[in-house]
Order: C-alpha cells, then structure tokens, then sequence
C-alpha cells in the first residue's frame, strides 16, 4: 500500500470510528418500564451518553484529530497517532463503564448492541492512532502552497519603501493617460 493510501485510510478509519461512536452512544442502551396499577407505565429511557457524557466528547477530539492528521507530519503527525490512541482507548473504556452492570430492561437486543458498537468505534480509532504512530512520518504532507512564507517578523522597512514606489509609478501612469498594466 503506498504512504498516500495508508494516510487516507487512516483518515477514514479515524472518521469512521469516531462517527459509529457517537451515533452508538446517542442511542438507547436501557429502557426501564414500571408498571403502576391504574395508571399509564413509567419509562425510563437512558442512553449511553446519559450514562458516560465523556464518551461523545471523545470521539469528537478523534474526528478532529482525524483531519488533523492531513494538516501535520513527521514527529507532531506520529504524537497526534499516540493521542488517537488515547483517546480510543477512552471512548472503549467509557464505552464499557457505562454499559457494566447496567439492567438493559426493556431494550432488548440494542441495550447489548450499541454498548459493543461503541466500543468497536473506539477500537477503530485506536487502530488509526497506532498506524498514524507507526507509519506517519513516512506520509506525505500538504503541499507548499499551504506552508507560510517569508521571515516570522515584521517586513523590513525599505520593503514598504519599495512597495510605494511602485504604487506610484502606477498612478503616474494613469494621470499620464498610459495603462500601466499592459506590459
């Protein structure tokens, strides 16, 4: 596989993971319904962000790590893999904490479901996290075009001393009735 394809796939499965996480734990892992005489049923309703918040936020740093693997390279490329990792083991583990011990009730089959797929979008992004630790300085970069140009400081003085000259050698030929455009 070349560096090009493994970077884009490491990309997707980073998305990927982080999206099945964040749609896993917005739906319902638990469903208690009580029973009153006389009266309608009660329902509680709980789903896994209500029982691990954190969960969301992760797989939310993970997207944006995603993308921010195409933005960096070489050793800030390879931290940003080992925070991937992180913060996959962070979304299984969140994951797993919320679903432990927890009576599914009326749920059924998708109180057991959406737990496990949460933690398989968190092991996705783990996955991605530990290709981006491994192979990510051999990837290729953005372009040129998006690197700064010039020196970090203020522009020389005798750069804007040009820069008015020129400027005025256009407006003279205006007034001179000459398009000093046409060159």
């Amino acid at each position: 596989m070349t560096p090009a394809r493994r970077l884009g796939s490491t990309v997707l499965l980073c998305g990927a993971g982080a999206g099945l996480a964040v749609y896993a734990v917005t739906r319902t892992w638990s469903e208690i319904v009580t029973a009153r005489p006389g009266l309608s049923s009660l329902r509680a309703v709980r789903t896994g962000a209500d029982l691990a918040p954190w969960v969301i936020g992760l797989a939310l740093v993970a997207l944006a790590g995603a993308g921010a693997l195409l933005a960096t390279r070489g050793p800030a490329r390879r931290l940003l893999g080992g925070v991937l990792v992180l913060v996959g083991l962070g979304v299984a583990a969140g994951a797993i904490t919320g679903r432990a011990g927890l009576a599914v009730g009326a749920a059924g089959a998708g109180g057991t479901v959406w737990p496990v797929a949460c933690v398989l979008g968190g092991l996705l992004i783990m996955l991605g996290g530990l290709s981006a630790a491994r192979h990510g300085h051999e990837w290729p970069a953005m372009g040129a075009r998006y690197e700064r140009r010039g020196t970090a400081g203020p522009p020389a003085a005798d750069a804007d001393v040009d820069q008015r000259v020129d400027t005025r050698a256009a407006w003279d030929a205006l007034d001179r009735g000459d398009d000093p455009t046409a060159r």
